[in-house]
């Protein structure tokens, strides 16, 4: 990723940021076919809006933090709706590492399609955990997946006070 080298005072000559929409515009005529107005940056493979300035690439919604507060963020910042080129300021928050990996998807080789819940072989019932700074906590077996569900989703709501509802729809439309 890109240095922190440009400021806000800079960003602002160059791109306009609408908050609500999380969509940045150049302010001026770029290359060849950029004129001002056009839509900036474009999604990369990992699924972000990257803004290229002065040569160097930058996530937008960093740039959208620094356009808005005036400073980088100290820390990761988190898509709160986990769409990661929805860059509304109101889908973006200063997180921690820790609070960023609770606000992820489930995992590939999740067969149960709850988070923390899975089927233990063994005793031939559902099992709740859920992780809590860095520690797996065990919440039981259960007979039945909706009762594992509930005990994860407890303790989620318990120990996890920034969890956040399931991805919503996206606003930004490639071009």
């Amino acid at each position: 990723m890109a240095s922190k080298t440009i400021t806000q005072i800079d960003l602002c000559r160059l791109l306009n940021y609408d908050a609500q929409t999380g969509i940045f515009t150049w302010r001026v005529n770029r290359t060849a076919g950029t004129r001002a107005g056009d839509r900036a940056g474009n999604i990369g493979v990992n699924g972000y809006v990257q803004i290229s300035l002065h040569g160097k690439l930058y996530r937008a919604h960093r740039l959208a933090w620094l356009y808005t507060y005036g400073e980088w963020p100290e820390n990761e910042l988190d898509h709160i709706n986990r769409v990661r080129h929805d860059n509304r300021l109101v889908n973006i928050r200063a997180a921690d590492r820790y609070v960023n990996t609770q606000n992820t998807g489930l995992q590939r080789n999740n067969v149960s399609g709850a988070r923390g819940v899975g089927w233990h072989k063994a005793s031939q019932r559902w099992r709740a955990r859920i992780s809590v700074n860095n520690k797996m906590m065990y919440l039981g077996y259960y007979d039945n997946f909706e009762q594992a569900k509930a005990a994860y989703d407890i303790a989620a709501h318990k120990h996890h006070v920034n969890r956040v509802p399931d991805a919503g729809s996206s606003i930004f439309t490639p071009r």
